[in-house]
């Protein structure tokens, strides 16, 4: 504790963040601050543009009534592809939107697209109507939406320059394949539909077919005909729908957002333990970058590195940067450029005060306290006292229990012993889903994790709870896993914690990192007497919170053990974005999880051999149930015939 908050250490960020180059107005990070009102307006604009297309072409007459008076005289077939052309193209735009307010590239050119073919489609029309009809001026059919369309155009070309974000370069291929497997799925499900159907009039080609089914998909009517109007309308909705799914489907695997593309490498995770070994005792999370989950963004120096992750668009980092603080500004604006050339959102989670001044300073961000974490000095820790007396009450009756602990570096544990506790601790688990991001390794009893400590308790030789602590630096411990019983007596948590505490000193550790407690400080101004009714209310809030979440009890849980509170900041860019901070940090600390469906699982359940045999066990059940049933009925007629008997 005493190194992370050394003025010695201040100053040597500081001068790092003298003498480290200011961002030069080529960065991305930079243009992503410059115009900021010109993305949201083209978005917004887009959007507009869109939704008055998809009007259009769904009710030509809503806005004005030419189209609808040229229906009688164009050809039919002009308008109806004018009108599916619009929706298309309305559709489009309105998914466009959004990354063009992200500065998409991708988004920028396909709007550009977009944008002029609607202009030349409606100019063609319009030229095609005068040709056909003399008397009808050759003039647009969409005044307004053409306009700013036009304008729109012209802006975007001109600021082209302003959406520079990258994609993904894996969504191309992977939606073109998509369109292209839906596309040919649609046309099996169309002449499976043609086939099946008793309602054509006469026969048909299968050339024929397969046109008619993508004229639906597209919005018109092919050579297929039906002997009723709703078997016609019918096969209309349904190409029409699937037809429509296709395009939404590929068009979203064309402007996702780009993911993370790999986790940790082992050359990263090398590098890392050596920057831990020289700088480890300046963060109590930095062992946590040894995530499997995690990237690592590199200094130019290469003395300094952060962790993150990718979740909703945000780029997430836990803790500080690891390695030396002279290096920090380097990470920190490696890790911004490639934020912003993604159009990811930044964002740290648990950073410390020292880290919090150095990302604002750097990054122009803003940043919140989001919590305390608890520290415990070996050196001062007593459970004598009256505030310590839950604790050691707690212990006591534990230890009276029969209850008995021990403390061991991994490395001095058996290979095979570690793998027994594993599962036996996650057999304690009460959802498949492993939580945890900035304070979670993941993992338990790693090939190169032999300096972690494991701490458990047994009662008549039986594992009842476990502890596991990461090294932070050479004299620390920083609490990564708490897993017991719940059979188990209450309070083993406590004990455990006691008598790792009490092994500390034999281990060489000098203090202890517990649980990060969020929003600490409001929850013990709400309850002071005399706290004003902002604080009771906000305190209140985060009660009503805390049926879902950890809030208070974590909260009480380190207070029990008289820590020193640390204050962790959360770091960000501006309150427009911390929604979607807040959605991926609950993502990345799995308070949120998305349903998945596992594909594999479910094959390997309907396997034949799997479904042959739990169809034979539930047979098996159901035949004893009948023959339990018949033995009951036969048994019941023999008792009514003995009472019929004189």
């Amino acid at each position: 504790m005493e190194q992370r908050n050394q003025p010695g250490t201040a100053e040597r960020a500081s001068t790092a963040g003298d003498k480290a180059p200011s961002p030069s107005s080529a960065r991305p990070l930079d243009l992503r601050r410059q115009r900021w009102w010109l993305p949201f307006t083209a978005g917004l604009t887009a959007l507009l543009v869109g939704i008055g297309y998809i009007l259009e072409g769904v009710d030509p007459g809503l806005f004005h009534h030419r189209l609808g008076r040229l229906e009688h005289l164009a050809p039919g077939t002009v308008v109806s592809l004018t009108r599916t052309a619009d929706v298309i193209i309305g559709l489009l735009l309105l998914m466009l939107s959004h990354g063009l307010r992200r500065r998409k590239h991708r988004a920028w050119a396909s709007v550009i697209a977009l944008l002029a073919a609607a202009l030349v489609l409606h100019t063609l029309l319009s030229l095609v109507i005068h040709r056909l009809v003399p008397t009808v001026p050759a003039q647009s059919l969409h005044p307004v939406a053409d306009l700013v369309s036009a304008a729109l155009l012209v802006v975007l070309f001109c600021y082209r320059r302003q959406f520079y974000a990258v994609g993904d370069p894996r969504s191309r291929w992977r939606s073109l394949w998509l369109l292209c497997g839906l596309v040919l799925a649609d046309v099996l499900i169309g002449l499976s539909y043609l086939a099946v159907s008793h309602g054509l009039v006469g026969s048909y080609t299968p050339m024929q077919r397969i046109q008619s089914v993508i004229a639906n998909m597209l919005g018109f009517s092919g050579p297929v005909q039906f002997a009723t109007e709703s078997e016609l309308d019918h096969f209309g909705f349904l190409m029409g729908g699937l037809g429509l799914f296709t395009l939404v489907v590929a068009a979203y695997m064309f402007l996702r957002p780009a993911g993370q593309t790999s986790g940790l490498a082992p050359a990263d995770a090398i590098r890392i333990r050596q920057l831990l070994d020289r700088h480890g005792d300046q963060d109590s999370l930095g062992y946590f970058a040894l995530r499997h989950d995690k990237s690592i963004i590199w200094s130019p120096s290469g003395k300094a590195c952060i962790g993150y992750r990718v979740l909703s668009g945000v780029m997430l980092a836990s803790g500080d940067p690891i390695g030396d603080s002279e290096a920090w500004p380097g990470a920190i604006h490696r890790f911004l450029d490639e934020a912003a050339r993604h159009a990811w959102v930044p964002a740290v989670i648990g950073c410390s005060e020292l880290g919090a001044e150095i990302w604002s300073r750097e990054g122009s961000l803003a940043a919140l306290e989001l919590g305390d974490e608890a520290i415990v000095s070996v050196a001062d820790f007593s459970l004598e006292g009256r505030p310590m007396r839950n604790v050691r009450q707690m212990v006591g009756r534990v230890c009276r229990q029969g209850y008995v602990a021990e403390v061991r570096r991994v490395g001095d544990i058996p290979q095979a012993e570690i793998d027994g506790l594993v599962r036996q601790a996650d057999s304690w688990r009460g959802s498949p889903t492993e939580r945890g991001f900035s304070m979670a390794l993941g993992r338990v009893g790693g090939a190169d994790d032999g300096c972690c400590v494991v701490a458990t308790a047994t009662k008549d030789g039986v594992l009842r709870a476990l502890l596991h602590f990461v090294p932070w630096g050479s004299d620390g411990l920083s609490l990564d896993l708490m897993r017991r019983d719940r059979a188990a007596a209450p309070g083993l948590n406590d004990f455990l914690i006691v008598e790792a505490i009490k092994a500390a000193g034999d281990l060489g550790i000098k203090r202890v990192s517990l649980n990060f407690a969020v929003f600490r400080s409001a929850l013990e101004r709400g309850e002071r007497i005399g706290a004003g009714p902002v604080s009771r209310v906000w305190r209140g809030f985060l009660l009503f919170l805390s049926r879902w979440f950890q809030i208070e009890s974590l909260y009480k849980f380190n207070a029990k053990f008289s820590p020193e509170w640390v204050p962790r900041f959360l770091v960000f860019p501006g309150t427009r974005d911390a929604p979607r901070i807040g959605l991926a940090a609950l993502e990345a600390e799995a308070f949120l999880v998305w349903p998945t469906i596992e594909i594999r699982r479910i094959g390997r359940k309907l396997r034949p051999g799997r479904l042959r045999k739990r169809l034979a066990a539930r047979a098996g059940r159901a035949g004893g149930a009948s023959r339990a049933a018949d033995k009951r009925t036969s048994a019941d007629q023999r008792s009514a015939d003995l009472a019929r008997r004189p």
